[in-house]
């Protein structure tokens, strides 16, 4: 276990293979395409609304669909049951994702450039920890909204969770929740970064034998 171990820390000084180097630096494109694309999509399907309204949520504000129009009529609806205004100034907190996901584009351009495995392991672990975070903030934030109901609103519901991924039914509404392009993207690059630094880890081991 020792020669093992002894073996493993010097291949993390190793350089990494120069088609994993081309790969980082490609990975960079989607991310920051992902930058200017939706992260989220929710979509309310109600009888009084045949074509739904829709909310977008980008990595710096929230938009109605429609033009924009969407968000005031589903704020409308909102203050009957009490939920707080969705305000696109509320979702400010997660405007550290664009800085985030810039610094997370210039590692990786820095490990293809000059970066050995133990610097892929670290921009790996990095993303990781972006992504949940992001995530866990998002998920945080609907928590809030549906569970800081005015007990003074016209119609009376128990706190409820919205949907974070799949389809679930709110009162007399049908809410969707997916992921949208920006995720998705963000995700390719994440799936990149992360496969690569699982193969370069478990090369020596079975070199090793």
């Amino acid at each position: 276990m020792r020669v093992w171990l002894s073996s493993f820390y010097r291949h993390l000084a190793d350089p990494i293979v120069p088609w994993t180097r081309i790969a980082l630096a490609l990975a960079v494109i989607p991310l920051a395409v992902a930058a200017t694309q939706k992260l989220w999509t929710l979509h309310f399907m109600a009888p009084q609304y045949p074509n739904g309204l829709d909310l977008y949520v980008y990595t710096y504000t929230i938009q109605g669909g429609n033009g924009g129009i969407d968000l005031p009529e589903i704020n409308t609806l909102n203050h009957y049951v009490g939920m707080r205004k969705l305000d696109p100034a509320d979702f400010a907190d997660l405007d550290f994702i664009p800085f985030a996901m810039g610094a997370l584009g210039l590692l990786a351009l820095r490990v293809a450039v000059i970066g050995d495995v133990r610097a892929l392991l670290d921009l790996a672990v990095l993303t990781g920890y972006f992504g949940l975070f992001a995530i866990g903030r998002f998920v945080y934030m609907l928590y809030n909204y549906g569970h800081n109901l005015d007990p003074r609103a016209p119609i009376t519901m128990q706190a409820f969770m919205p949907p974070i991924i799949g389809t679930k039914q709110m009162g007399n509404f049908t809410v969707s929740s997916w992921p949208a392009e920006g995720t998705l993207l963000m995700t390719g690059f994440a799936a990149i970064v992360m496969g690569f630094a699982i193969w370069h880890t478990v090369r020596p081991r079975h070199r090793s034998g």
